[in-house]
């Protein structure tokens, strides 16, 4: 017991594209409660957007400095090459750090992260804590676990040890499974039959787990932080669909970067966003975008045809003022139709 109370603990946060795990994560940051925080996002794709929007946030529990970011491919796939640094820089932090939030890729099962805190350089420094999962209440109450799942229904999984019809599906079973508290984000937009049909959706949870509803991202810091559960000891106990894989890949995804020029109008580009899910089966679509005429900065982000943008800070002068765009869809996306409807 003496051993885990001088491990720094570690709060898993999973949650399928879209769901909300960023806008969560910055809330808890905002409210942080005099714990100092370190942040390890774990991103899918070559433009580190979730980073940047909570670096650029300003927020005194979790400087710039205590913000880590992972875009080489899964924590659990890069332990040793990625994974390990980023905790040797972040617990070499002075004040030390009271607390690190890992946000994973959307894609990323969690299990096999959990485990990467078994190896023998990072279980004697840092515990996991929790597991948080993030599910999109509003898909749920409408029978799906993301948005836009017509194009997912007539593709199947390429691996042949899987039995769901849909892998993304599967990624979603396996986040539910894993995790200590599952946060139904979105409740604002859904009535109170939706919400019982978002909680039946989630009936695979482990026995005792809690549904936590949330707007905008608003839970209480002390329902997250301090669990105390020490994951990585327990983990054998969370049943997932690819317990008896040797090997943790997406290859039934894809993932690429769209460099597009400056636009003239933010709602045309999210019109053609918008197209290229519904045309191009595009799961996700996220990134920063140059405003023509405007000194400010445009957050674009995608779940299937639901597309949000809005200018999130000023340019400076170190900015790279490309705009660039993360595309993640299905194995086999159609990468110049999608850069054709997006670019023009």
């Amino acid at each position: 017991m003496t051993a885990s109370l001088s491990r720094v603990p570690c709060t898993v946060v999973t949650g399928f594209l879209g769901a909300g795990k960023t806008t969560l994560i910055r809330n808890l940051l905002e409210n942080a409660k005099g714990k100092r925080l370190a942040l390890i996002v774990n991103e899918f794709g070559d433009v580190g957007v979730d980073g940047d929007i909570l670096r650029s946030c300003g927020i005194e529990s979790c400087p710039e400095e205590n913000i880590v970011e992972l875009a080489n491919g899964c924590i659990c796939c890069t332990v040793a090459d990625d994974f390990v640094p980023a905790l040797d820089q972040i617990l070499a932090r002075s004040p030390k750090v009271d607390h690190i939030i890992i946000e994973t890729s959307g894609l990323a099962l969690p299990k096999p992260l959990v485990q990467a805190f078994q190896w023998p350089t990072v279980k004697g420094r840092v515990t996991v804590d929790g597991v948080v999962a993030v599910v999109d209440g509003a898909a749920l109450a409408d029978g799906q676990v993301a948005t836009d799942m017509d194009a997912l229904a007539e593709q199947r999984a390429a691996d042949d040890s899987l039995d769901h019809d849909d892998p993304v599906e599967e990624v979603f079973d396996d986040q539910v499974a894993c995790a200590d508290l599952i946060i139904l984000s979105k409740n604002d937009l859904i009535d109170a039959a939706g919400v019982a049909r978002a909680n039946a959706a989630l009936d695979h949870a482990r026995p005792g787990v809690k549904v936590v509803p949330s707007a905008n991202g608003k839970v209480d810091a002390s329902l997250l932080l301090g669990l105390g559960l020490a994951v990585e000891d327990d983990i054998e106990n969370r049943k997932t669909h690819h317990d008896d894989e040797l090997d943790h890949e997406h290859d039934d995804f894809d993932s690429f970067v769209v460099e597009i020029p400056a636009i003239a109008n933010p709602d045309e580009l999210a019109a053609r966003v918008a197209a290229a899910a519904e045309k191009e089966n595009v799961l996700r679509v996220k990134g920063f975008v140059q405003v023509a005429g405007k000194p400010m900065r445009l957050l674009l982000q995608g779940v299937g045809p639901r597309v949000n943008h809005y200018y999130d800070r000023a340019w400076t002068a170190d900015d790279d003022r490309r705009s660039r765009l993360v595309i993640i869809g299905l194995k086999g996306l159609n990468r110049p139709a999608i850069e054709k409807i997006l670019v023009g």
